[in-house]
């Protein structure tokens, strides 16, 4: 299949690699024309515009850091305007139902150009992998269509159709926005009861054989606790993105977003202290601070042999 690739940042980087392995035509473009090196080394095609990537293409796959970016591409860009009739569209990106809808009423309706929305989890190791979680919004036809296409990125068993356009998207805001809750609620209360003096591993051994146990306390903070790492490949400025997109939806549908409102405050207070570029986990040092003391396992080699059981 000709595939347009536009996006080879942390994840499209991996993305667009595993698509040409799967032998499909792939024409790549970025605003940093070094990100394509690998790529024309394996045999994929370099593009000097978005409107170019997309000409000729019978899918284009976009990866792209926000919905102002995604306009831009394309419409500003041109991708829409020379996506050939009868080809599909699938944003990747964590975007917003009506940034799509946008481009579809200005460009892509009219020429008869199908779409797809399929934002993925499963950060810069999921991908570079192969083994993305995809969640797909749009027609059933169109998906099965596509469906080889994500195999070749994801993981096939947790690649799921959710529903009709911008289902996609609303599942994928919603995850992360569950996620950042849960990361300063595990905070919240790791710097409570350590600080009260409870041993931080008997602490969270407590809450795993409690109700209040989750996959994140059990699996997703031990980067934190065993090695001090704060998970720079999803950056600050991208979590109090996504976050803002999560509440502006909320707002939207005329749903209370008073909890979700603060998890995004606690986030950008972090960015603020801690930097742009600082990991998704950084919030941790703030509750962190409020303890007087670093979050670690004085045995992380136990604990993350006995989390690799659970996974």
């Amino acid at each position: 299949m000709r595939i347009g690739f536009i996006g080879l940042g942390n994840m499209g980087r991996h993305m667009a690699r595993h698509l040409i392995h799967a032998g499909h035509l792939v024409t790549v473009y970025d605003t940093r024309p070094e990100a394509g090196v690998e790529h024309l080394a394996l045999g994929a095609h370099w593009a000097d515009s978005p409107a170019e990537c997309a000409r000729n293409a019978e899918l284009l796959i976009t990866m792209l850091p926000n919905p102002r970016v995604v306009e831009d591409v394309l419409l500003r860009g041109g991708a829409a305007g020379a996506l050939p009739q009868g080809a599909l569209w699938i944003d990747m990106s964590t975007s917003t139902p009506a940034a799509a809808d946008r481009v579809a009423a200005e460009v892509l309706d009219a020429r008869g150009v199908r779409r797809l929305d399929a934002p993925v989890s499963g950060m810069a190791r999921g991908a570079d992998a192969g083994m993305l979680q995809i969640f797909v919004g749009g027609a059933d036809d169109d998906f099965r269509i596509a469906l080889p296409v994500f195999e070749a990125m994801g993981d096939p068993d947790r690649i799921l159709h959710v529903g009709p356009l911008g289902a996609g998207y609303t599942v994928k805001l919603m995850i992360n926005l569950l996620w950042f809750s849960h990361l300063v609620a595990s905070a919240e209360v790791l710097a409570m009861g350590v600080k009260a003096g409870v041993d931080l591993g008997v602490l969270r051994s407590s809450l795993l054989a409690s109700p209040a146990a989750s996959h994140f306390l059990e699996n997703d903070i031990l980067c934190v606790l065993a090695d001090g790492d704060y998970d720079d490949s999803f950056a600050m400025a991208l979590a109090c993105k996504d976050l803002g997109l999560a509440v502006d939806l909320g707002r939207d549908l005329g749903v209370a977003t008073e909890l979700s409102a603060l998890v995004e405050q606690i986030y950008r207070r972090s960015k603020a202290q801690h930097g742009e570029l600082s990991g998704e986990m950084s919030p941790v040092r703030l509750y962190e601070s409020l303890a007087g003391r670093e979050f670690r396992l004085p045995n992380p080699a136990a604990a993350l042999d006995d989390a690799a059981l659970t996974v």
